[in-house]
């Protein structure tokens, strides 16, 4: 399946000029959680740019804080993040158009090939539905999220579950220290242990318990400065590996779906932690597409922050400044549809 060529950009994170708010996109502010959102901004390459551009308030007991690209939602069980995650293909050519249908809004990219890449967000700016339309007529379904009706709100979306029946240290393989087979059946495995139903792309991201039940992949050799998302050129390479066997796996089954998530160590806020690994896993997803040619529909990201360290410690951990991906199409349920 042939993806878009990459259109000609810079080096570093992913552009930041896409809007993100209520339906996601396409409105000059949005809201997510009752907090106004404001655009990406080109100016954006650094944390201390974010922490400059962030702003905070507070509402029924929640705060928000708003911040180029993102919105961070603190209540009592924690911090979530959310993004547009259509924010990626406007860095790889086409054109982006939007569409509304009720109060959902349907996002459509022409990508440069002639696919159509149309993606469908509610109100609130969560993924309903996500297809690749060929020239042809044909389509794939890549998520579909219908299934389920709207939580009301972040906690609904966390699902608890007993831990998978392998021990924790084989639920991760280390990117560095394995080779092209080990990584290649990590992500194609099926899970650990059957699963009472199917989860929402907002399941998956809010539930460690639930993305505990597929491998992932750490992407150690991949490394950051302090407070940037910046991938070096001289690192790019060190992707390839795991583009392989992605770029395998999609060559069997086109409408699989990968997590990209970022996580950072324990040192800083946890607020600047959350921001910065969300861009770091957004960062290495186009990456994937630019260089590597992996579609970007088939790619979704996530940050974690501080919340899921691999080495208890409060102190500085290469070993926690990482990137890790895993193949969620069997939490989603929509493969072969």
């Amino acid at each position: 399946m042939p993806p878009p060529p990459p259109a000609p950009r810079s080096e570093g994170g992913p552009g930041t000029g896409a809007l993100i708010g209520a339906a996601a996109a396409g409105a000059a502010v949005g809201l997510v959680g009752g907090m106004l959102l404001n655009s990406g901004g080109s100016d954006t390459h650094a944390l201390v740019d974010v922490q400059r551009q962030r702003r905070e308030s507070v509402e029924g007991g929640v705060t928000y804080y708003s911040e180029p690209g993102r919105v961070i939602v603190r209540d009592d069980r924690g911090l979530y993040l959310r993004h547009d995650e259509t924010e990626r293909f406007r860095d790889f050519g086409g054109s982006i158009r939007d569409e509304r249908d009720g109060d959902r809004l349907v996002r459509v990219w022409d990508r440069p090939d002639g696919v159509r890449i149309v993606t469908v967000t509610d109100s609130d700016g969560r993924l309903i539905r996500r297809v690749r339309r060929w020239p042809d007529g044909r389509e794939e379904v890549l998520i579909d999220d219908g299934f389920r009706p709207r939580p009301q709100s972040y906690r609904d979306e966390v699902v608890v579950l007993p831990p998978p029946p392998v021990p924790v240290e084989r639920r991760y393989v280390d990117a560095e220290q394995s080779d092209d087979t080990v990584i290649y059946d990590t992500l194609e495995a099926p899970p650990f242990a059957p699963l009472p139903r199917r989860y929402t792309l907002d399941e998956v991201r809010s539930s460690r318990d639930v993305r505990a039940y597929v491998g992932a992949v750490d992407v150690d050799t991949i490394t950051f400065d302090t407070g940037s998302w910046t991938v070096e050129p001289a690192q790019v390479q060190r992707l390839d590996r795991i583009a392989r066997s992605i770029s395998r796996i999609l060559e069997k089954s086109p409408n699989e779906i990968f997590l990209v998530e970022g996580h950072t160590d324990a040192v800083g806020s946890d607020v600047d932690n959350l921001s910065l690994s969300d861009r770091r896993a957004q960062s290495v997803a186009a990456i994937l597409t630019r260089d590597f040619r992996i579609p970007a529909e088939n790619l979704v990201t996530q940050g974690y922050g501080e919340t899921e360290l691999k080495e208890q410690t409060s102190g500085p951990s290469r070993i926690n400044r990482r990137v890790s991906v895993r193949r969620i199409t069997p939490l989603l349920g929509t493969a072969g549809k």
